[in-house]
């Protein structure tokens, strides 16, 4: 099913390793080249900044080229028509997209995840046309169909590709299918966080066979992403949706839930020893806390960031120490020295993101032009207004 071998996939995982160890100072650079023959493979990759355009560029070439074939068609075309042409269109660019990966050998290289992508939008944006003749601005339970199309051909992508965002994309719109099918709010949220915690079972089920390999660390980010998605799903001050549209035991019932899934996630990843899940408890914590004030009815102050703030920090310290009080600095397996350098290269590449998002936030205003004295003649002589 995988479009690359597993073979490939774990002399990447063991580069990333050397790269790790290099960094850390565990190897020299001269060793992990060394060994960095031993795990050579043939796919072709690239930096994160030069894949970002390439997938940015891909997606805007896909769709200008059929956002001109429209044009040129023209609006009034029959919809069935439009969205048959647009179907062949997604049949390309997925065949695009493999051809790349199985003959140019491109891995994580930003074209073929950018056909890939387009793809999936180009099956949803044909098959409205095809099956309900476009857009209906009152859709009703058939039109879901749509958003089951979108989240069956994302999850195909992840498993085809290992594209871990496509699971995302995948999870989005099964949160849109319930909508088609009851307009009670409590409903749809129930449907969603069911077939979230119906994934999450799957997934806990099938990681333990894969506890050495490289699909554990995807499995790793699916499952926080699925807790993520429970608690989002759960939590209602997360959106418009006010106590009175929902019934009192139900509301009540969110509330203990958003105090007892961080709780549950951080257990769950503190026990695998799972850094994206322990990162996704403490994340659901945090929002658990911004959003305990809105549950209760209280009011809020200009100074509850600050005590959040102050508490965070406080917790981390307390943890650090914590751990470093212990002998040789560790505790049940954990400590609070820093052992890969993917998290320096992590900041490092959040840090180059920020800086190119907002170039200009710490550049200096101008300065105020200085007062002119023009006008005047020698001597002082017929000084002007300016002066």
């Amino acid at each position: 099913m995988r479009a690359y071998t597993t073979e490939d996939e774990e002399r990447l995982r063991t580069q990333a390793f050397l790269r790790d160890w290099e960094g850390e100072g565990l190897i020299s650079g001269e060793q992990r080249r060394g060994m960095d023959r031993d795990v050579e493979c043939g796919l072709r990759r690239t930096n994160v900044f030069l894949r970002a355009v390439l997938f940015l560029f891909t997606l805007l070439s896909a769709g200008a080229g059929v956002g001109l074939f429209i044009v040129i068609a023209g609006r009034q075309a029959d919809p069935v028509v439009t969205g048959t042409v647009v179907l062949f269109f997604a049949a390309i660019a997925y065949g695009g997209a493999e051809y790349a990966v199985y003959e140019w050998k491109l891995y994580r290289y930003g074209i073929e995840e950018g056909l890939a992508a387009v793809s999936v939008v180009f099956l949803c944006w044909g098959l409205q046309g095809v099956a309900f003749s476009g857009y209906k601005p009152h859709p009703g339970p058939p039109q879901s169909l749509i958003p089951a199309t979108g989240a069956i051909a994302s999850f195909w992508i992840y498993r085809r590709f290992g594209f871990q965002y496509f699971f995302l994309a995948a999870m989005v719109s099964v949160a849109f299918i319930p909508g088609y099918w009851t307009e009670s709010n409590a409903a749809v949220r129930l449907i969603v966080a069911a077939v979230y915690a119906a994934g999450l079972g799957v997934v806990t089920l099938i990681r333990p066979d894969h506890r050495f390999d490289f699909l554990d660390d995807e499995y790793s980010v699916i499952e926080a992403l699925l807790w993520a998605g429970i608690y989002f799903a759960v939590n209602l001050k997360l959106s418009t949706l006010l106590p009175d549209l929902v019934p009192q035991p139900v509301y009540w019932t969110t509330f203990a839930l958003i105090w007892c899934l961080p709780a549950a996630t951080i257990r769950r990843g503190l026990s695998m020893k799972d850094k994206p899940v322990i990162l996704c408890g403490m994340v659901t914590a945090v929002v658990t806390l911004v959003t305990n004030k809105p549950y209760l009815g209280w009011e809020r102050h200009p100074w509850d960031p600050m005590l959040l703030g102050i508490l965070l920090t406080g917790v981390a310290i307390a943890v650090r120490r914590w751990l470093e009080n212990s002998p040789g600095g560790v505790r049940h397996g954990f400590t609070a020295q820093r052992l890969s350098g993917r998290d320096k290269r992590l900041m490092n590449t959040i840090s180059g993101a920020v800086g190119l998002a907002s170039p200009h936030t710490f550049t200096p205003a101008p300065a105020a032009p200085s007062a002119t004295f023009g006008g005047g003649s020698s001597a002082g002589g017929g000084a002007s207004s300016d002066y």
